[in-house]
């Protein structure tokens, strides 16, 4: 399949992001979600990296299952946590033999069972480090990306040194870049300036999360560092016990945050669709008209 870094030539791409089930069941459902997802002809699919666990198997199945059977190109992410060199090494020859082109490289955070980890002088400690092992190993065969952060990482609030972090990644080879959620679309146009002062001139994506559940999404956002906005509370927190209201609410959010996004330059969107078909097929049919 081909490299998300030449997909990105045309004007405006469409992307999912799924992550592996932990149980047969749920990996089985997956499959018949996935291929509803194609039916909305995605650009490319990523698939999260289950560290630590029988997940990360499945990852690579997932996004080969996304190539060979539905012809879409497929994104594996891949974490340095709990890994070491030998083992990054490893699992990317595992990748290269099944075809995958594209790599999502990322640091990863300690799993919940080994919250405490850290890494040795057999780790890499940055996802910079991942990136330039994996472009001085396997050459231009991969396409990568890297994560960015509108708002300033969690554990980097500084925004402007948070910029020069990512720049290191893109300086290690990577050939694009997806955001972490956020909901004030000035964030991102922002980071997209503030990096481009510093001389990283690739595609930002934004990444896009649907609103469906409000009491969640405060938990999540806690965890992950992205801001509920004053906006985002006037909306959602009336509505908060009414499913159906927050659905119809989330779902016009959304639209409108991407229409923004899309006419401020914005290459693209990819849509955090939480192994579920709805409602980004709403959303996308909304952006596509």
């Amino acid at each position: 399949m081909d490299k998300i870094k030449n997909i990105l030539q045309k004007k405006t791409i469409y992307s999912f992001e799924l992550f592996p089930p932990k149980t047969e069941e749920g990996y089985q459902k997956l499959l018949n979600t996935i291929h509803d997802l194609c039916q909305l002809k995605p650009d490319y699919i990523s698939c999260t990296y289950g560290a630590g666990g029988g997940g990360r198997e499945k990852t690579f199945d997932i996004v080969q299952h996304l190539e060979e059977k539905h012809h879409t190109t497929g994104m594996a992410h891949l974490t340095c946590v709990l890994n070491t060199k030998e083992d990054i090494r490893r699992i990317l020859d595992n990748v290269k033999a099944r075809g995958i082109r594209n790599i999502l490289a990322l640091r990863g955070d300690p799993p919940k069972d080994n919250p405490h980890w850290q890494p040795t002088d057999q780790n890499f400690k940055y996802s910079s480090e991942l990136v330039a092992f994996i472009r001085s190993q396997f050459g231009d065969y991969f396409g990568i990306g890297v994560a960015g952060f509108p708002e300033g990482h969690l554990l980097c609030r500084d925004r402007e040194q948070d910029a020069k972090y990512l720049k290191l990644k893109i300086d290690s080879g990577a050939d694009f870049v997806i955001t972490q959620l956020f909901f004030n679309n000035q964030d991102y146009f922002d980071y997209v300036q503030r990096l481009k002062k510093i001389g990283v001139n690739v595609p930002v994506i934004p990444g896009i999360l649907a609103i469906t559940d409000y009491p969640s999404l405060i938990r999540f956002c806690g965890l992950c560092g992205a801001t509920i906005t004053e906006e985002i509370k006037k909306i959602f927190e009336p509505i908060q016990n009414n499913p159906e209201a927050t659905l119809k609410a989330g779902i016009e959010f959304a639209i409108r945050q991407c229409q923004s996004l899309l006419a401020g330059g914005a290459p693209g969107l990819h849509f955090y669709c939480l192994n579920k078909l709805s409602p980004t097929n709403k959303i996308l049919s909304a952006l596509r008209t």
